[in-house]
Order: structure tokens, then C-alpha cells, then sequence
């Protein structure tokens, strides 16, 4: 699947909140994850990694990028 499909599906599935304080933000969020089903806080987990290990690529490629630069 591809950025944009990515993209899309998460935009449709996003929750957002505004909260007045930082407490009131920790309350939502425990809320939020509390009601999860342990496969979407599961999904939630793998989807975060996968972006991480992009990023981490990305940054591997752009160093290499620098030094041949240089």
C-alpha cells in the first residue's frame, strides 16, 4: 500500500480532541487507547513501527547522500 492509500484510510479513521490542559489530554488519551480492541492497539503499534523504520531509512540514505557530498 502506498502513501496516499495510507494516508487516506488514516485520515478517515482519525480522532482528534482539544483539551484545556495537560491532564485533560492524558485523560482522553488513556480513554481513547482503554477502548481499543488489543488488534487495533496492536495495528496502531505495527503501523507506527513501519513509519519509523521509513524515517530511519530515509535518514540512512540522505547521511550517505551527505557524505558523497562532502
Amino acid at each position: 500500500m502506498g502513501i496516499k492509500e495510507r494516508s487516506s484510510k488514516r485520515r478517515k479513521r482519525i480522532f482528534a480532541n482539544l483539551a484545556a490542559n495537560f491532564k485533560e489530554a492524558e485523560n482522553w488519551d488513556l480513554h481513547f487507547w482503554q477502548n481499543q480492541t488489543p488488534e487495533e492497539c496492536l495495528s496502531a503499534l505495527v503501523a507506527i513501527r513501519r513509519d519509523v523504520m521509513k524515517v530511519e531509512q530515509a535518514r540512512m540514505r540522505n547521511d550517505g547522500a551527505a557524505k558523497d557530498e562532502s
